[in-house]
């Protein structure tokens, strides 16, 4: 009944092979059903004469119940049935090892496997999307009365009064995405917020969303009822009864085929897709457009599969360049995480749960009976969002990445437990952690191919920690996380 009940009439236009499809002509085909996908395919599919299909690669969000399940998000990570199961190279940076890197395979995408977090970012950063693109519709004060139009800020779980915790006159209360302050109290809330006001170094901060986050302040999820919001559950739910919208999971798209060209441009209406490397390969031509809208990840692996990327690359691997791009699989960034985990001397922390059944057993009841409890609530607590001082040694030689004196080089995120899924948690002790990652990494890495075969896993090097200011920065937040 749990799962019917997520993702009502689903059955109706939801489709778990190839060969269940229609056979009609589509005007629109979305790759990926992750935050892109799934909202392109909402707004194309409102308009009745458009015949779209959304494509995804995983399951339906209701293959695993954690995915619906807040607190149970560090169990969907890094190897499970949600995600494509990837790890990097050697990473130089990190000694050579090689680390997981998850992302989601599933309706919703990461949106379905992430911790929640809801978060716009500094107003300095859309400012200069505005001035890069010379387009003033990515300013600060033009995207954001369209962040407040997609929230729907709602009571957290628990109900508690959040006045001093949230502004609401600067979010939304009837978009899509339901979001609200995190709903469970824990005992280092206000060990966390009297820092704020003992240290100067970390002020508090009413809402880490107005544009300038810098400082602690209360999470904000994306939750609602006790319940994980995602992509799927935002803009997917509420169309699956549209007649002109289908959906068609457990299936990859495995080539854009060129299918003409215009003024010596090619042009790529049609799309292949199987549903398992041995299974049979479908292909559809559209109308109108194919939305590539597969992830950091899978965008550029699609591309370079499809003779889209750097010619030299394509060659080696046996594909005929059809654009020569050398930028595809390019300038790839990520925010490299340290955990920072200390023991404890409270024996009621949340790493009771996995040593107790009969606990996590009776809050999962608590769950399942009404939406409420500590299943209800994302396990990371407070966020902070800080920078370096502008004397920082590192500025001498390097240049500042951020957007601005109001932009963060490095975010902090509460727990009270042992962040398991980073490293074996210990059979014993009670521990809380403040995990730390740079938000303005100057490494760059790439994503590459490791054959033509569109079901072989991409090269992914993401070169974490691969310049001198991505190490001062993790070194300085950590420094501040001892503080």
């Amino acid at each position: 009944l749990f799962l019917v009940s997520c993702l009502p009439g689903a059955l109706a236009t939801v489709y778990t092979n190839p060969s269940q499809l229609p056979s009609r002509q589509y005007d629109y085909v979305v790759v990926g059903a992750g935050p892109g996908g799934s909202v392109v395919a909402n707004r194309l599919s409102a308009e009745a004469t458009n015949m779209v299909l959304l494509i995804e690669a995983g399951p339906t969000n209701d293959v695993l119940p954690a995915v619906h399940i807040p607190f149970l998000c560090t169990t969907l990570i890094p190897e499970t049935a949600v995600t494509w199961n990837y790890t990097t190279v050697p990473l130089p940076g990190l000694n050579n090892r090689s680390i997981p890197y998850p992302r989601g395979r599933v309706l919703g995408g990461s949106s379905s496997i992430n911790y929640m977090a809801w978060t716009r970012g500094p107003q300095s950063d859309f400012d200069r999307y505005a001035a890069v693109a010379s387009d003033t519709g990515w300013s600060w004060n033009a995207v954001k009365s369209l962040a407040k139009s997609i929230e729907d800020m709602v009571p957290p779980a628990d109900g508690h009064n959040t006045s001093g915790q949230i502004l609401p006159s600067i979010h939304g209360i009837s978009g899509p995405v339901k979001f609200s302050v995190q709903g469970y109290p824990s005992d280092l809330d206000s060990r966390v917020f009297a820092t704020t006001k003992e240290l100067p170094e970390f002020p508090y901060n009413e809402d880490q969303n107005s544009g300038n986050p810098l400082g602690i302040g209360w999470g904000q999820y994306a939750i609602a009822g006790g319940t994980r919001t995602s992509a799927a559950t935002a803009y997917l739910a509420p169309i699956l009864s549209r007649p002109n919208f289908d959906v068609l999971v457990n299936t990859q798209v495995t080539k854009l085929v060129q299918t003409g060209s215009e003024g010596g441009v090619p042009i790529f209406r049609g799309v292949q897709f199987a549903a398992s490397p041995t299974g049979e390969v479908h292909e559809l031509r559209v109308t109108g457009e194919i939305i590539v809208s597969a992830g950091a990840v899978n965008t550029p692996q699609l591309l370079l599969l499809s003779g889209i990327g750097p010619a030299t690359h394509l060659k080696a691997l046996g594909i005929d360049p059809i654009v020569d791009l050398p930028d595809v699989g390019q300038n790839l960034q990520d925010h490299p995480m340290v955990p920072n985990v200390f023991a404890v001397n409270s024996t009621s922390t949340w790493d009771n749960l996995s040593r107790n059944a009969s606990l996590s057993t009776a809050d999962l009841a608590q769950w399942e009976a009404n939406r409420t409890g500590l299943f209800a609530s994302s396990p990371a607590l407070e966020m902070g969002w800080l920078r370096l001082p502008s004397n920082a040694t590192i500025f001498q030689t390097e240049s500042d990445p951020s957007s601005g004196p109001h932009s963060p080089h490095y975010e902090f995120f509460f727990e009270e437990t042992f962040l398991s899924f980073v490293m074996p948690a210990p059979v014993t002790g009670n521990y809380m952690l403040i995990a730390s990652n740079v938000i303005t990494p100057t490494s760059r890495g790439s994503i590459t191919l490791a054959s033509k075969n569109p079901f072989d896993s991409p090269v992914i090097d993401p070169a974490l920690l691969n310049s001198a200011f991505d190490i001062f920065a993790v070194r300085e937040a950590m420094k501040a996380v001892r503080r």
